[in-house]
């Protein structure tokens, strides 16, 4: 993963699809009360031209041209925005480039950038979710109710995913920096991100990197390297280690 250079300007795009848009009745006995759980999703596979971010937050999800104004001062373009509302569940799916060259997000520590930009945008629509969010607090914004008291365990898991690259899943609790130094982490003991897929929900990350090392998968001694390079990181006594 590389940095790029100088960033230019272009106007941002959002299409939404009249079949895609669609109200539906909420159909729920949650109590009126009830904060439903963030979950911003960036995934690096699912468009070979561009980085998906997809943002959801029960029906509660608003703001989005202030969210295409803050990725546009990063220095990227929405080149297209989905929103869909199914039962109580609204999502937001921007195509996002960047603007100086066009291409999809590589940077790790731009993605994080998008990644803290977007929660900071919704916590600053929604601030009771941040007792939800793990980087409420960290934006200064404090949630009306109690500080949930959550243990979250860390988990970690290295499969193969064809000859020539490996599946590093990493779940754990979020913070800021976190997908920067991972990738930090690795880069130390020579293992290649080829993409990621950066999965935040609530208070807990939930991250895929494909990696490689030499242009190859990982062997199981490699393997175990990685997760004992991690674990001690994030130390976190009850990681659970499932490498092969």
């Amino acid at each position: 993963m590389s940095v790029s250079p100088d960033i230019a300007r272009s106007s941002a795009r959002l299409q939404t699809p009249p079949a895609q848009h669609r109200i539906l009745a909420r159909e729920s006995n949650e109590p009126a009360d009830y904060v439903p759980m963030p979950v911003v999703l960036i995934d690096q596979n699912a468009d070979s031209d561009a980085t998906v971010v997809q943002l959801s937050f029960g029906d509660r999800l608003g703001a989005l041209i202030d969210t295409m104004r803050a990725l546009k001062d990063l220095g990227l373009d929405v080149s297209k925005g989905i929103v869909t509302t199914e039962g109580p569940v609204k999502q937001t799916k921007f195509h996002i480039t960047r603007l100086d060259t066009g291409r999809k997000v590589e940077d790790p520590e731009l993605l994080e950038r998008i990644r803290l930009t977007i929660i900071n945008n919704l916590l600053k629509y929604h601030p009771e979710s941040s007792a939800q969010l793990a980087l409420g607090e960290a934006f200064g914004i404090k949630a009306p109710e109690k500080k949930l008291d959550v243990d979250i365990a860390t988990r970690i898991h290295v499969k193969e995913d064809g000859p020539k690259r490996s599946l590093l899943y990493v779940e754990t609790a979020d913070r800021p920096g976190l997908l920067v130094d991972i990738i930090k982490n690795l880069a130390d003991i020579n293992i290649e991100v080829e993409s990621a897929e950066i999965d935040t929900q609530g208070l807990v990350a939930k991250d895929k990197f494909y990696v490689s090392y030499g242009g190859a998968a990982l062997n199981s001694s490699l393997s175990q390297v990685l997760v004992n390079c991690l674990r001690y990181y994030l130390r976190r006594p009850e990681t659970d280690i499932d490498s092969y």
